[in-house]
């Protein structure tokens, strides 16, 4: 093989690698119940982290979503030296995918954000993946950022937990919140900027499109840039 062939094969096994696998089963919404605890903010806007497989879809949905200012691709935990898409993406390092998330909490609570996650975002019962994508860097995971986010999350958890949604086991985790590395910039706002992307039209549109129909409330129709 040529070295250009050889550097063409490289690049794609490397854009396969993570966000891109190919599709399988369609990935199930559910309706999650509002909170029965809502969430006590205080004015001000705040600031929370969410890990549900890869950061485009995570970030399309509450890009979408009214309230919430900004939501930035990233990754959570690990160093900063290996804050890096190739290096996550391998599985070598200890980052989650994430997507830190601005919200007025007048428009749109912490428990809100939390219902939306549980009902179009993830899948809960997956253990260290999200769809196609395999690794403990796509982990489903919260990661408060405030005492009231933690006890609003495990109220939220341990009621969804006794709904008896799922027919597996809710897996998803309360992480103590670390370094936040926002990724690189091709990945910020990638599905706006990718519409047609074969990823984002299998597996992140119909996200926001089962947004739109269970919670058109909060449904934005615009993307809301960074």
């Amino acid at each position: 093989m040529r070295p250009a062939a050889l550097l063409v094969a490289a690049a794609t096994l490397v854009l396969t690698s993570a966000c891109q696998q190919p599709a399988l089963a369609a990935e199930e919404v559910v309706e999650a119940p509002a909170a029965v605890r809502t969430s006590k903010e205080g004015a001000g806007l705040k600031t929370a982290i969410f890990a549900g497989g890869c950061f485009w879809g995570v970030e399309a949905v509450f890009s979408h979503t009214k309230g919430v200012r900004s939501a930035v691709s990233g990754y959570h935990g690990g160093t900063e030296r290996q804050a890096d898409y190739k290096l996550v993406s391998s599985g070598v390092t200890d980052h989650a995918e994430a997507v830190k998330v601005t919200y007025d909490p007048r428009v749109i609570r912490y428990d809100q954000l939390l219902r939306i996650f549980f009902s179009v975002v993830a899948d809960p019962t997956q253990l260290n993946r999200q769809g196609p994508d395999r690794g403990a860097h796509y982990r489903s995971a919260l990661i408060p950022l405030s005492a009231e986010q933690s006890a609003v999350a495990r109220t939220y958890l341990a009621q969804l937990k006794k709904a008896g949604l799922w027919d597996r086991p809710i897996v998803t985790r309360i992480e103590r919140a670390q370094a936040f590395y926002p990724a690189e910039a091709y990945h910020q706002d990638f599905a706006a900027k990718n519409p047609r992307h074969s990823y984002i039209q299998r597996w992140d549109a119909p996200k926001v499109a089962a947004l739109k129909r269970l919670y058109p409330g909060v449904y934005r129709s615009e993307f809301q840039r960074d």
